[in-house]
């Protein structure tokens, strides 16, 4: 029996900070010039302009919550369109398969954005503190003026990134330039300044703080990517047949690999990529840039560690060459992928050109569902709500047909036309009588086609609905 004094041992480790040194090489460039592109991308795009004549707004890119509308340069998406958002979020999904199944984690690696802003941040607390070295120092020495001075000039700056990472979220849901008057004269709505105080604290904490934990812990990705990957994906991996057994340059009978931490010094999230494949991994690749810098220093081959499939692997062990790439990207899987996203980016721009720049969508009235009138007829009422995408007002002609003689009246209206304002939806309610005695008076369902011409370009659009009867 245990003393009463004894405690269980905890489960919870604290987290040990994570300082990457600063490393030179093609992966680490290649990672800047994605960082500028993104973050390029999402602080300039909601400032670009695109004329769309008048009474529409010109910002280029624009989710219109007011209006109900999603702007992208020439493209127009409706409520009802919402299958374009649909599509597109297949396609990023099976995109995302596609890379991961053919290249690892490539997305976590180059282009997530905690990744993105993770780096931003660390390039920030580099300038300000130093290199690994002088952060881990500063990290361990107790509080004095210096470190306190040091480390508000590191929070603030990378306060004003988070504040215009939030800030520059909501200019996609307002015109930017009046959202950015009204938030400088402190005239916004109390919307905009919750979204960009949420989007601040989220990028302050998860980029500053964080950071590898989000990717650990968080990201439900990474547990995922297990099924996307098999032996022939090319991921990020040690070569142990030539790395092991580990010694010094100047020993005959070792390794190449030296011991010397350079891998595991640069790890964004603090691994040894020769424990092997790890799930805080995130292919990177920045340890492949810091172990070709030591192997170039010590007469050794690159690519100790490098970007390679586990059948290779067997290859290499056997003294046999690499498969092609082409051989490892090129495979059932992947060709499945591409054909699964091809297909919806095909049907999505067919689907773009195809679509009209009127729309009808019909609701029968169902109480009640029929009325009997004076005369004996039998009426049934719709609503019709009509699209109009013009930016100027279009008259519609409203007329039915069906093989029965039915009977169609506008609510409001002498004639079977009606005026919608550009831009915009108007509903109408129609009544559509069958003559006392008529085979739809007294049968239970009769098919119908509403019709909507445009009058300005006889454009026409149809639904399809039922006429109710008394039925038996």
């Amino acid at each position: 029996m245990s003393s009463p004094d004894t405690h269980p041992p905890s489960l919870y480790a604290a987290r040990e900070p994570i300082f990457p040194r600063r490393v030179k090489g093609w992966f680490r460039t290649l990672k800047w010039w994605i960082m500028g592109l993104t973050l390029g991308i999402y602080y300039i795009t909601p400032w670009l302009r695109w004329d769309r004549g008048p009474n529409l707004p010109d910002q280029a890119v624009l989710i219109d919550l007011g209006g109900r509308r999603f702007f992208f340069f020439m493209i127009e998406i409706w409520p009802h369109e919402f299958y374009f958002v649909a599509g597109l979020l297949i396609m990023a999904g099976l995109g995302l398969f596609l890379f991961t199944s053919a290249l690892g984690r490539v997305w976590c690696g180059y282009a997530c954005p905690q990744t993105v802003w993770t780096d931003l941040f660390i390039l920030v607390e580099r300038w300000v503190e130093g290199d690994r070295n002088a952060r881990l120092r500063l990290h361990r020495q107790s509080w004095n003026w210096a470190k306190a001075r040091k480390r508000a000039l590191k929070w603030t700056a990378w306060l004003l990134i988070a504040v215009a990472t939030g800030g520059a979220w909501v200019f996609y849901v307002a015109d930017a330039p009046g959202l950015l008057r009204d938030l400088v004269t402190l005239q916004a709505h109390p919307a905009a300044w919750l979204t960009i105080a949420g989007l601040t604290a989220t990028t302050f904490v998860f980029g500053g703080f964080m950071r590898e934990q989000i990717c650990i812990y968080a990201c439900p990705w990474p547990r995922i990517q297990a099924a996307m990957m098999d032996e022939d994906t090319i991921t990020v991996a040690y070569r142990e047949w030539r790395g092991e057994p580990r010694g010094n340059a100047s020993v005959t009978d070792s390794g190449d690999c030296i011991d010397c931490m350079a891998c595991v010094n640069v790890c964004p999230t603090g691994i040894d990529i020769r424990d092997g494949q790890q799930l805080a991994c995130i292919t990177c690749a920045l340890c492949i840039d810091a172990c070709d810098d030591t192997m170039a220093k010590i007469g050794k081959p690159r690519g100790l560690i490098d970007y390679l499939a586990l059948t290779d692997e067997v290859l290499e062990r056997s003294g046999s060459p690499q498969r092609a790439i082409w051989k490892h990207i090129l495979r059932p899987r992947t060709i499945l992928y591409t054909a699964l996203w091809s297909a919806v980016g095909v049907g999505l721009v067919l689907a773009l050109f195809l679509q009209s720049d009127i729309g009808l969508h019909v609701t029968p009235l169902r109480n009640p569902i029929l009325v009997t009138l004076s005369d004996g007829s039998i009426r049934n009422t719709y609503d019709l709500r009509l699209l109009n995408k013009h930016g100027e007002p279009r008259t519609f002609r409203i007329s039915l047909t069906s093989d029965q003689p039915l009977e169609l009246s506008l609510e409001g209206h002498v004639s079977q036309t009606v005026t919608v304002p550009g831009n915009a939806t108007t509903t109408q309610r129609v009544y559509v009588v069958a003559p006392s005695g008529s085979e739809a008076a007294g049968k239970d369902r009769t098919d119908l086609r509403l019709w909507v011409e445009d009058l300005g370009n006889n454009d026409r659009i149809h639904a399809d609905t039922i006429f109710n009867g008394k039925g038996d």
